[in-house]
Formats: C-alpha cells, structure tokens, sequence
C-alpha cells in the first residue's frame, strides 16, 4: 500500500524514527508521500526524503498559513526526483475565515506551478467545496487528488466527471461518516487513493489516538466492506493509482 499523504515529519515521530519507518514497511506500506505545510517544512521533508528510499514528499503551503506563502521558497524543491506533487495546497473555510480571498490568490499561485511543472496537486477543501472547485477549472493539472475527501456524493460526482482523484483516510472508518461511506462505496476503485493523514485523524479502531501510517489497512479495509470486495484488490488497485499519477 502507498500512504499518499501523511505528516511523518512531526515531533511525535521523531524518536527512533528508523524502527518507526520499519514497523510502517512491516504493516505492508511501500511508500509514503510527507506533504508540505510551509516553506519552514520543505527542507526537512526534503531531507527525510533523500535519506529514506521509501519516503517522498509534496511541495506547497497550507491554506492556513496563507500569510507565510512565498513562491521562490517553493521552486528549489520542484526539481528533486522524490518530490512527486504540489501540496498541501486549497482553501479553508473553516478554521480561516478571515483570510479567504488571500488563500484564493496563493491557491491560483501554486497551482500556475503545478501547471507549469506539470506536477499534481493534492487539494486541501474544507467547507469551501463550490470555490475549490470552481478554482480548479482555470488549470490543465496533470492529476488533482481531494486529500481527506469532506465532500458529499454529490460533490464527489461532479469532481469525478472531472478525472480528479478521491483520497480517503481514516474518517471512512466512524460510524457516523454516511456521506464518505457513500462516497467511498460509489467512486471507482481507480479513482481512490489511501492516506492516513497522520498524525490526525486515526481509524477505528484507534480513533482518538496518534495516528500512523501503519493503521492504512484499517482504510482499505473498510473501503472494501463497502465495496464488497476482497481488501486485497482495494490494496492492489490504489497502490497502482498511486504509481501512476506521482510516477513512482
């Protein structure tokens, strides 16, 4: 399996980090893809990257630290053959209220290089659905990925029609999560990725606690239930998707 998105560079995992990565390739997991948050992150991902053959990183700066975003922070990065996509990268309207037409402009910045590098672009949408999207339409992006998909069906079919990609995490695996399930149930299985979104956002039967890389078979587990399918061909399938679109 690929953990498409997951924040492994945080101090909660930082001590005995190697043993750490060891656990993540014995529960099954290849590769895992660290996302930006800031530009103070990109070298330490970078870095992590370099060091470790199954770790790979994302460029890009966070809805929420909109006022920190500088563009020639970013471009050094761009070039290095383990980063394999622009992000976290979208809008927030749900813990940044006031900034709204500043995530906007640094939005339509990141993803006119994402466009020029021809890279894909792993979307942060909270509550801000019809402006993400409406966003996305001025851009010929190699491959939009909706990280920790918070939409409805009908908002998944419309970004569907559309080629983009469902990344679903641990969210899928609470009881009362009835849009992602239908979510999750109706998308195609090669238009789904796996992330954990780590340290948030932990499965059951974990919720609540540190999330980790090692809990992604908890996702497709689920995804398979919902499916009725075997967890085997969920692995198989999104590891593939995940090759694909960040050229692994």
């Amino acid at each position: 399996m690929i953990d498409t998105h997951s924040h492994i560079n945080f101090e909660e995992y930082k001590e005995n980090f190697e043993g750490f990565l060891q656990q993540i390739k014995e529960a099954d997991v290849e590769k895992v893809i660290i996302p930006g948050v800031d530009s103070s992150t990109f070298k330490e991902i970078s870095d992590l990257t370099e060091q470790y053959e199954m770790l790979y990183c994302a460029i890009g700066t966070h809805p929420s630290e909109a006022k920190s975003y500088k563009k020639e922070e970013m471009l050094p990065y761009l070039n290095n053959k383990k980063t394999v996509a622009i992000g976290e990268i979208g809008l927030d309207y749900y813990w940044e209220t006031e900034t709204k037409e500043l995530q906007k402009k640094i939005f339509n910045s990141q993803l006119e290089i994402a466009q020029e590098y021809k890279m894909p672009v792993l979307i942060h949408d909270r509550e801000a659905h019809q402006d993400t999207f409406d966003i996305l339409q001025d851009y010929k992006l190699k491959d939009v990925v909706f990280h920790c998909f918070s939409g409805n069906l009908e908002f998944a079919k419309k970004c569907l029609d559309k080629g983009y990609y469902i990344a679903i995490g641990g969210v899928v695996t609470f009881k009362n999560a009835k849009d992602l399930k239908e979510t999750a149930k109706y998308t195609p299985l090669d238009k789904i990725l796996l992330e954990t979104d780590a340290p948030y956002l932990a499965p059951v039967p974990y919720r609540g606690k540190l999330n980790t890389p090692e809990y992604l078979i908890y996702i497709a587990q689920e995804i398979a239930n919902l499916k009725n399918i075997n967890v085997e061909e969920v692995k198989t399938q999104t590891t593939l998707n995940a090759k694909r679109i960040f050229n692994f």
